[in-house]
């Protein structure tokens, strides 16, 4: 993993689904002026991931990039998929052409599948993009992250950190920090309303913990 290489290009993965990874999306677009992409979307057509960060995002740099699939169903993509009348193919699921940094996010948790044989994961591995992981305080989520983040570690896919979303629980966050030794890069609150203006300000609050990262690195 290259921090200090130009453009950042990472991807951002949840411990399940309904986790956050959207806000987080947004809130790296935002804070990088990166451009977003999200290669596969179940369901939410009319109202989709894409179309939340396009509207979330307030700075002139950032381009949107198309989904390669988009499904009807809210569905594991393989379901939705079969249900659609298509197969996913992995080889037609390529990076998008920009010379800007770029953050993409998945369709649920890692070990969500795309096909009968093809797993998010493994598309993470294809791109050899390091990782942001969001994580959720409810019960069980201390072995979801621990899941995910073993998974990545266990085919040697670089973790930038994680980044908690929702209710705070200390406890629940300092054993994960602990067990992984991985960075917090920011703790999202439970907001009222996600708005530009909330983006816009959790941006500037990561930002300068890229920097640092960046620095380390070089």
């Amino acid at each position: 993993m290259n921090l200090t290489s130009e453009p950042l290009k990472l991807i951002v993965a949840g411990i399940g689904t309904e986790i956050g990874k959207t806000v987080v999306s947004a809130i790296l677009v935002e804070a990088l002026q990166a451009d977003y992409w999200k290669p596969v979307q179940s369901g939410a057509l009319t109202d989709s991931d894409t179309t939340t960060v396009r509207r979330l995002i307030s700075n002139s740099i950032s381009q949107v990039h198309p989904e390669t699939y988009r499904l009807a169903q809210p569905l594991s993509p393989h379901a939705a998929a079969e249900l659609d009348g298509i197969t996913i193919e992995p080889n037609s699921i390529t990076l998008p052409q920009t010379d800007n940094a770029l953050v993409i996010e998945l369709a649920g948790g890692l070990m969500v599948p795309l096909n009968d044989t093809y797993l998010n994961i493994d598309l993470v591995q294809k791109f050899d993009l390091p990782v942001v992981l969001v994580s959720r305080n409810y019960l069980g989520s201390i072995n979801h992250t621990l899941l995910s983040v073993e998974a990545c570690r266990n085919r040697q896919i670089p973790l930038l950190g994680i980044v908690f979303n929702g209710t705070t629980n200390p406890a629940t966050e300092e054993f994960i920090l602990s067990y992984t030794k991985l960075p917090c890069l920011a703790r999202i609150k439970e907001e009222a309303e996600i708005t530009a203006e909330v983006i816009k300000r959790y941006a500037a609050d990561i930002q300068p913990i890229f920097v640092m990262l960046r620095n380390e690195a070089s």
